[in-house]
């Protein structure tokens, strides 16, 4: 493990060689929380209630989560980092990163009409419970279009040529848009699930969740490092792409499986807003005629144990196999230090096979 120390939220000094995945979460979380306690007062200063709503904005930020984003990112940036580099020098991008997240789950939760995020309120649940549900889900819209804007103040705090902040950006952009298609198609498909297919939903799952999860934060932090190897870019985006969609494809799993107490949400919401995710249509498709028309008209619970029946589940984690396997075999190939490729190797099962 690195030797550290803490001074308050901040590592006082952050070595050259890698730093342990606690000190890496440690190091974004402290400069996420610096970043925050500047923003909040000159919010105060116009209307005590802005304090309030950007408290809330950054408790939400700080709820702690997995921080998966910024970790690909760091080792994306560490693959190809020079000897003379500094985690420090690019902490405020990887913080950026998690601000995005944010935003992203604040509006997903929305559309979704989620009543828990990590075992709290949702932010337009907190805010109904002050003032109703359309005052809550304008002040969540709001939330979330906040901790977009503080990302970019954070990632513009990156001290780098102009030719590297240039491409950085371009990734970051690119990583956002993805997201944001990814999204739609998603609240499309709950307009029609029955013309939905398998392949749609794994375009959702490669444009909602692998492009900014794994993909885009690896080439994010490739781009920090000033890396322009194309062997290392092509390892990275199949790496991502792979490991990306098995993360999502979990997360379906646990969408209907998972236990609440754990996963921190709802049971069964997917089933029940009727999402269909590639776990659903793998359903449909091996279902018997007979299951297939009982899928359509059961209750929750009784979908649940359906969609079990077919060996949709048992087909999921054979795909979910397949894509860690694709995604270690590019990283074991690709030309990056050593530390890197152990650590994205072990990260492969490690976000692939999680109860929450």
């Amino acid at each position: 493990m690195a030797n550290h120390t803490l001074e308050g939220n901040r590592l006082e000094a952050i070595p050259r060689q890698p730093v342990s995945h606690r000190a890496l979460i440690s190091a974004v979380e402290g400069t996420l929380a610096d970043f925050l306690a500047c923003q909040i007062p000159a919010l105060d200063t116009v209307d005590p209630a802005l304090g309030g709503f950007a408290r809330t904005a950054r408790d939400l930020v700080m709820a702690g989560g997995k921080r998966v984003r910024p970790t690909f990112a760091y080792w994306g940036w560490r693959g190809v980092a020079g000897t003379g580099d500094t985690l420090e020098a690019v902490l405020p991008a990887l913080g950026a990163l998690e601000l995005m997240h944010t935003f992203a789950l604040v509006h997903d939760d929305l559309m979704d009409r989620s009543e828990t995020r990590r075992g709290r309120p949702t932010a337009h649940r907190i805010f109904a419970a002050q003032h109703g549900d359309r005052f809550g889900d304008s002040a969540g819209i709001l939330i979330g279009d906040l901790c977009l804007v503080w990302a970019d103040q954070l990632l513009a705090k990156v001290a780098l040529p102009p030719s590297v902040q240039l491409e950085v950006r371009a990734r970051y952009d690119r990583m956002r848009i993805e997201a944001i298609a990814g999204q739609y198609l998603d609240v499309l498909g709950e307009t029609d699930p029955a013309a939905w297919s398998v392949e749609r939903a794994l375009v959702v799952a490669r444009h909602k969740t692998a492009s900014y999860t794994v993909q885009w934060p690896l080439g994010f932090g490739l781009a920090l490092a000033a890396g322009m190897d194309h062997r290392i870019e092509e390892a990275y985006q199949t790496y991502g792409i792979a490991v990306g969609e098995a993360f999502q494809l979990r997360d379906d799993l646990l969408g209907v499986y998972g236990d609440p107490a754990v996963t921190g949400k709802p049971a069964c919401d997917d089933l029940s807003t009727g999402k269909p995710t590639t776990l659903l249509m793998l359903a449909r498709q091996l279902a018997t005629p007979a299951q297939l028309e009982e899928l359509a008209v059961a209750g929750i619970t009784r979908q649940a144990e359906i969609i079990a029946a077919t060996g949709a589940p048992a087909r999921l984690e054979e795909m979910i196999r397949a894509r860690v396997a694709e995604g270690v075999t590019a990283i074991a190939d690709a030309p990056i230090r050593l530390d890197a490729k152990t650590a994205l190797i072990e990260l492969a099962t490690a976000v692939t096979d999680r109860p929450a």
